[in-house]
């Protein structure tokens, strides 16, 4: 991992219908990316099932060391 990486990827499903899970390496909150081919992307903070984000202990290491 790039020392200048703000966001790494933690969690990668699929090929056309992509779903991540990127960490803000800065404050550990988790965002669930998806993306399907040919209807765009989207991005939100990832909830715990109390509604609080998701927060990765410091520091994250990237699926792609």
């Amino acid at each position: 991992m790039s020392k200048n990486e703000h966001f790494v990827e933690v969690y990668s499903q699929g090929m056309v219908n992509l779903v991540r899970i990127l960490v803000d390496t800065e404050t550990g909150v988790n965002y669930l990316v998806c993306t399907n081919s040919g209807s765009g992307t989207g991005m939100t903070v990832l909830l715990d099932r109390e509604g609080n984000p998701v927060i990765s202990p410091l520091p994250i290491q990237s699926m792609w060391k």
